[in-house]
């Protein structure tokens, strides 16, 4: 039974006739209490494969995983030779003691911090532990003290934000230079054999690291060989070869997102979700995602029961969880995209603002987002039922499903193993149409460790008033009146009319009022470039408080810096790249690559969902990104002497650790990953019934 006082609240789009029809609960979308906290009631997968489909797909798994298996082999081989010269034995000879460790047990090198698959050094004295590639770069003598980097945003005040003085009272930005500190020595013997670190590092600096191992004796060289064995009794068929023409055709399968000169891969595949379950789209999404191109679903919503993803909703099943704490529910910690400090603000407020918009005291607009909104790493017991909705919805489930995709790797760790928390995670965020310059609500340019799909699930349209609107304008001429001033102390040329002469045309999709979130997603090739133009120009970016970058580690895993449509201009004038320039839409799946670089800034207030996945073809970019990962340093000046003083400095402290930290959940995974779902693999098809011969395509 519904009342039409709820039927009016919690189904605005549903006319009271269509009520009278069907009820929401027959329609499966119903936003009571009870049903918002059942799951089960929808089914998840939206194709069931044939066995002949899923035969392929295992195959083509093993196919394209196994060589990365046998680089891992050899590197443990290498080892073991180089521990046989120290024994003075024969490499056969050489008798590997296992750890004591479990199977929900993670062991990481403590010195890069990467997880442990298998052979690695262990100190009997200290327990002091490290990875085989840590132990190469010692016998290559590169191997790095990981140094910490100082730098610090200090709050110079709400007028200087404002683009205004700063206050009196408030110091300039905080920059020491890191002192030149002799590296402690940590050398290999002549026969490969290598000491603890020093205590410098961690380590006793006095005993032999002893060679030991995690997994079973010989399990690495029977799951190759059996991997092997049973590739060469069957056809192998690659996804074909289409010659792709979505690119040169008008099709409603593209997009445009580019306007490269002498490009094929301006556009980008845009399916419908209708066409996600055919076997010639998903080998058509197959040859644009080995190609390392993002894919847009379209309508990806359309298929689903019609569950509200009105953040209300949503805080109503919190709010009515037996797991949900006061606390998440009557508060949030929201992120204040101005100053990029957490704030603490109530519930209600925040989801008032989402659809109503905030504004500071001079009428500039103030954006807040919530990120892994509910804070808690098992969104499907919080919100069971819109967790089940999502994945209802994911295209291409052969890949993105994060409990049963066939293709994706990450689903293949056993039960008993302690998993990477890979999603989903939704994303709160406000926005309006025009650019700001400063505040806008924006995810920074970043590099995602693994595959990743984001579904664009609610919106809501702010307008400004035309008092906003005219202050709006005067605060941002103070804002260029300021960067100019600053640039110049920086030594930064600043010739606004030299700056826009000659500036290449790009997309910018900022007047498409059917978007909801602007994309820009770079391709890896251009990664080099677009690390050197940010390196060249990061003091002309802004991070906390508004103060600009004044040193980046690293331009992109910083995540201090948002290209506007100026900065992509003279990107494209100075170094001949763009990225991918698209908006989405309500309902649409983007689908990024692992290692290509993007930043999303949100044209309405927008609610996302997303989930993480690896699939097999961006193995070799994820192991990439593993080793670039492993000389990011281990701390940063925050911590150092900053951890009480504000609010901004835990949030700084967070925010630079979160890269480190999902670096850990995902990446370190990743050879582990390589290894248990070969063997997955390789026990779903010796359960399969037999087919009177290989199938071959």
């Amino acid at each position: 039974m519904y009342c039409l006082q709820c039927t009016r609240k919690w189904y605005p789009e549903l006319p009271e006739d269509d009520v009278v029809d069907k009820c929401p609960s027959c329609r499966k979308n119903c936003n009571c209490s009870r049903c918002l906290h059942l799951n089960g009631l929808i089914k998840t997968s939206n194709k069931e494969l044939s066995i002949s489909e899923r035969r392929h797909h295992l195959q083509y798994l093993i196919s394209l995983m196994l060589p990365f298996l046998k680089t891992i082999s050899e590197s443990q081989s290498e080892e073991i030779e180089i521990e046989a010269k120290v024994q003075g034995i024969l490499p056969s000879e050489v008798d590997v003691k296992r750890a004591v460790s479990y199977c929900d047990e993670r062991v990481y090198c403590d010195h890069c911090a990467t997880s442990i698959v298998d052979l690695h050094r262990s100190c009997p004295k200290c327990s002091y532990e490290l990875c085989l590639k840590c132990c190469q770069e010692i016998r290559q003598g590169s191997i790095s003290e990981r140094p910490e980097i100082k730098l610090h945003y200090v709050d110079k005040g709400y007028k200087y934000m404002h683009g205004l003085e700063m206050e009196p009272s408030s110091s300039s930005v905080s920059e020491e230079d890191e002192e030149a500190k002799p590296s402690p020595q940590w050398n290999a013997g002549a026969n490969g054999s290598i000491t603890c670190a020093p205590k410098a590092l961690g380590g006793c600096g006095e005993c032999t690291l002893k060679l030991q191992r995690i997994l079973p004796r010989m399990r690495m060289s029977d799951l190759e060989q059996k991997a092997e064995t049973l590739l060469a009794s069957y056809i192998i068929s690659l996804p074909r070869e289409l010659n792709c023409k979505c690119s040169a055709l008008e099709t409603d399968m593209r997009r445009k997102a580019a306007s490269r000169m002498r490009s094929s891969d301006n556009y980008l595949f845009c399916p419908d979700s209708i066409d996600v379950l055919k076997e010639e789209v998903l080998l058509h999404f197959q040859e644009h995602w080995a190609k390392g191109e993002p894919v847009i679903a379209r309508n990806v919503l359309d298929s689903t029961p019609g569950l509200s993803w009105e953040p209300m909703v949503m805080w109503r099943a919190l709010c009515d969880s037996s797991t949900s704490s006061s606390k998440i529910i009557s508060h949030v910690k929201a992120i204040d995209c101005l100053s990029q400090c957490e704030v603490d603000v109530n519930t209600r407020d925040f989801f008032e603002g989402y659809s109503k918009g905030r504004t500071y005291e001079n009428f500039w607009p103030e954006m807040l987002k919530l990120k892994d909104w509910p804070p808690s790493d098992k969104f499907e017991d919080l919100l069971p039922r819109h967790c089940d909705e999502f994945i209802s919805a994911l295209p291409f489930q052969e890949y993105s499903d994060p409990r049963t995709g066939i293709l994706n790797i990450a689903a293949k760790l056993p039960e008993a193993l302690i998993k990477p928390d890979l999603g989903p995670k939704t994303y709160i965020a406000y926005g309006i149409p025009d650019e700001l310059g400063r505040g806008d609500s924006v995810t920074k340019l970043h590099c995602d460790m693994s595959d990743a799909v984001n579904i664009l699930t609610h919106t809501a349209e702010i307008t400004l008033s035309q008092e906003q609107i005219s202050a709006v304008k005067d605060i941002k001429q103070k804002h260029k009146e300021q960067n100019k001033f600053e640039e110049r102390g920086y030594g930064v040329a600043c010739s606004q009319e030299e700056e826009e002469m000659n500036m290449p045309e790009i997309l910018s999709h900022e007047k498409d009022e059917t978007g909801s979130a602007l994309w820009d997603i770079f391709r890896r090739e251009d990664v080099p470039k677009l690390e050197e133009y940010l390196r060249k120009h990061c003091k002309e970016f802004r991070h906390a408080y508004c103060c600009p970058v004044t040193k980046v580690y690293h331009p992109i895993h910083d995540q201090s810096c948002y290209l506007t449509v100026e900065h992509k201009r003279k990107l494209k004038a100075e170094f001949g790249i763009e990225p991918w320039t698209f908006v989405q839409k309500l309902g649409e799946a983007v689908f990024i690559p692992a290692g290509c670089p993007h930043q999303v800034r949100n044209l309405k207030s927008c609610t996302k969902v997303a989930v993480d996945f690896v699939s097999p073809e961006n193995i070799k970019e994820c192991l990439r990104l593993t080793e670039e990962f492993r000389q990011l340093p281990k701390n940063h000046k925050a911590r150092e002497d900053k951890l009480e003083a504000s609010l901004f400095s835990l949030y700084q402290l967070i925010n630079v650790f979160f890269l480190l930290l999902l670096y850990v959940r995902v990446l370190v995974f990743i050879k582990k990953m390589v290894i248990y779902a070969i063997e997955q693999a390789l026990i779903e098809l010796e359960t399969l019934p037999e087919e009177s011969k290989p199938m071959a395509q």
